[in-house]
């Protein structure tokens, strides 16, 4: 009986290196695909992180060449960007690409609710004040007229202001040389005022009782002049107009001139 021949596998000196089998050599590659997925994965975490950084922090849209200066060579600037783009979909700020340059803007559907707007209550100087009772008392009533009445000059800031309010408007004109502009109230006045008609205006005796006549002038007052000059428009430091009082008639014409009235 002939026994079987069992292969001598004990290698010898000056034998070739034995080569890996195709499993271990499957097994190498994938290792090494497995780490290049890695850090292909890493760097475009990396290179999400720092486009964000940029397009967050710049004031003007950047480009794409100027993006991809900033993360190195070998990125894939636009499929950074669109996946970036992707991440803030549906969100409040959206990353968007106009003329070939890319920046973040908050979400157009919010515009409205991102849309605030606060009334700041304003207040009026006694000067103010002043000319916009003579004004509703005396209508139609020019502005030399309402010099006259209140014994100073009548800054064009003050009827700007009542202008602006929509307390007052223009009324035609006065025939006299110059035809001066005549002003009233308007409908606005009455309705913040609470009032129907001119007609509810408070009368001479109630006036009188509110301390609010100047028996003087025959008008409303609501300051003396000292009490004035100490007023301000809108709670600044500066009067809306210069308290300039009215030449009496036996002044001079050359001091007359200068403290000009315009109608």
């Amino acid at each position: 009986m002939t026994n079987p021949v069992t292969p001598d596998t004990t290698r010898q000196a000056g034998d070739p290196p034995e080569l890996p089998g195709p499993a271990v050599l499957h097994e190498a590659v994938a290792e090494i695909a497995a780490g290049r997925e890695d850090e292909i994965k890493r760097r475009r975490a990396e290179d999400l992180r720092v486009a964000e950084a940029l397009l967050f922090a710049t004031k003007e849209p950047m480009s794409e060449r100027a993006i991809g200066e900033r993360l190195g060579e070998g990125a894939d600037v636009t499929a950074v960007l669109e996946e970036l783009k992707t991440v803030y979909a549906g969100r409040g700020v959206n990353l968007v690409q106009a003329g070939g340059r890319w920046y973040f803007r908050t979400d157009p559907s919010l515009g409205e609710r991102l849309h605030l707007e606060k009334l700041v209550p304003r207040k009026l100087s006694r000067a103010a004040i002043e000319t916009l009772a003579i004004i509703a008392y005396h209508q139609p009533v020019t502005r030399s007229e309402i010099e006259e009445i209140r014994g100073v000059i009548v800054s064009t800031g003050t009827l700007d202001i009542l202008l602006e309010e929509g307390w007052i408007k223009p009324k035609g004109h006065k025939n006299v040389p110059g035809h001066p502009v005549l002003w009233g109230t308007t409908a606005s006045f009455l309705d913040h005022f609470g009032l129907e008609s001119i007609q509810d205006l408070p009368g001479l005796d109630e006036l009188k009782a509110a301390g609010l006549l100047d028996s003087r002038r025959g008008v409303a007052a609501y300051a003396t002049r000292a009490d004035e000059a100490n007023t301000t428009m809108f709670d600044t430091d500066e009067s809306d107009e210069a308290i300039e009082p009215l030449m009496p008639e036996n002044e001079t014409a050359d001091a007359a001139e200068d403290t000009p009235t315009s109608s």
